[in-house]
């Protein structure tokens, strides 16, 4: 599809408009986003999306049309299963409720100059190099298998090199101070956590982009095309983590999803390598005529495989169970971190949650309750959290609510 500069610029400048609303009248003034406010402005991102992907079809044609969306929807797919690790890191660094807009904005603003230098690093590759596309589908299907030996647990540390860097050469606080990245403690300027968090989802980034930069271009070479899915799945990623967190846990089969699509990608690849062959060891470098995957089918089949992963999971017990655990030990912890938030409001709010899988986990049966109380590092911390509460009540600083204790007894 022939872009002019034009064009070029014009999208740019409309991606970079869109972020600078996102800070200037959502995140620069530090609040926890209500659930109808996620709702509307992903709603409105999507929708933005969506309305771009006409465009391309009305004025690029159903072939480009159809890369756009193929590619849109499974860079979609790939940033919902990185928030995983984004909750992952801001649990380990305690992230105050308030402050975590900031943070995920950053990581999307980062996301998205580092992903269109490998954008336009995979796209000259691309042009120069038939071989690349093997090796773009080998990265795809290793990827795969990987993900089904990966588990989303709260194992997975957010304390990579990266931030292992900054620690041993820059002076760090273990306290935040606002969203201030640097405070000063003792006359000495320090680093607070708020910096390292922001450095950890920063190199996480960059990793996420080596399994989402050659699917893309499993799916199109088109560079503009490219751009644009990656750059339109990103934004409104901030306000999707604060409507679909409490559901994170429950996609227990997501990543089993994405694996095949990856490993589908990847076999598209390698077809198209084939096709397009001149690596002198394999056939003589003359091209293989063999069947490729054409793009309706491409679209199909990832909407597809995400429909019944998706749905699977959610209809799951056990993934309605492990949602429901994860959450209430989340839950009890950030009551009963003092830092995570000074909003009363807000605490009574997260306890209210703690409530609802309590009532969740009841309500899944003896089976799933049974598996709750052996998790005793997971009761004991629910014991702690009612405790805090009802001493909270006492203060007539909470209000009372619920039965004594968040689970009921064995029967």
């Amino acid at each position: 599809m022939e872009v002019s500069p034009l064009v070029w610029g014009l999208t740019i400048a409309f991606i970079v408009g869109l972020l600078v609303f996102d800070f200037y009248f959502h995140v620069r003034k530090a609040h926890v986003p209500t659930l109808r406010e996620a709702a509307i402005w992903s709603a409105l991102y999507v929708g933005i999306a969506i309305l771009f992907g006409f465009g391309v079809l009305v004025f690029g044609g159903p072939t480009p049309g159809g890369e756009y969306f193929a590619g849109y929807i499974t860079e979609k797919a790939l940033s919902v299963d990185n928030l995983f690790v984004f909750l992952i890191i801001m649990s380990s660094f305690r992230v105050p409720r308030e402050d975590q807009q900031k943070v995920l904005l950053f990581g999307i603003a980062f996301a998205l100059v580092a992903r269109t230098g490998f954008i336009f690093l995979g796209a000259a590759l691309i042009n120069s190099f038939a071989w690349v596309f093997y090796l773009f589908g080998l990265i795809l299907i290793l990827t795969a298998g990987n993900m089904l030996k990966s588990d989303h647990g709260e194992s997975e540390s957010a304390d990579n090199v990266v931030v292992r860097l900054a620690r041993r050469f820059m002076h760090t606080t273990d306290h935040y101070d606002g969203d201030r990245l640097f405070t000063v403690v003792d006359g000495k300027r320090a680093m607070t956590p708020m910096l390292l968090v922001m450095v950890a989802i920063g190199g996480t980034d960059i990793l996420f982009a080596l399994d989402s930069i050659p699917a893309i271009f499993g799916l199109t070479q088109d560079t503009y095309l490219v751009f644009t899915a990656v750059a339109f799945s990103l934004l409104g990623l901030r306000q999707l983590f604060f409507l679909i967190e409490g559901l994170l846990d429950r996609l227990i089969y997501l990543s089993y999803g994405l694996a095949a699509i990856l490993a589908f990608i990847g076999v598209k690849l390698i077809l198209h390598a084939l096709h397009e062959n001149n690596i002198p060891f394999i056939n003589d470098g003359e091209p293989i005529p063999v069947t490729e995957i054409s793009t309706s089918v491409s679209l199909s089949v990832i909407l597809g495989v995400l429909t019944v992963t998706v749905v699977a999971s959610l209809v799951s017990p056990a993934g309605r169970a492990r949602n429901a655990i994860n959450n209430a030990r989340r839950h009890a912890e950030d009551y009963l971190d003092s830092e995570y938030t000074t909003d009363a409001a807000e605490r009574e709010r997260i306890y209210g949650l703690l409530l609802a899988e309590r009532d969740q986990i009841i309500a899944l049966g003896p089976k799933y309750r049974q598996k709750a109380r052996n998790e005793q590092e997971l009761m004991a911390l629910l014991q702690r959290a009612r405790d805090s509460h009802d001493s909270a009540v006492d203060r007539g600083e909470a209000t009372a609510t619920g039965p004594s204790k968040l689970l009921p007894p064995r029967t």
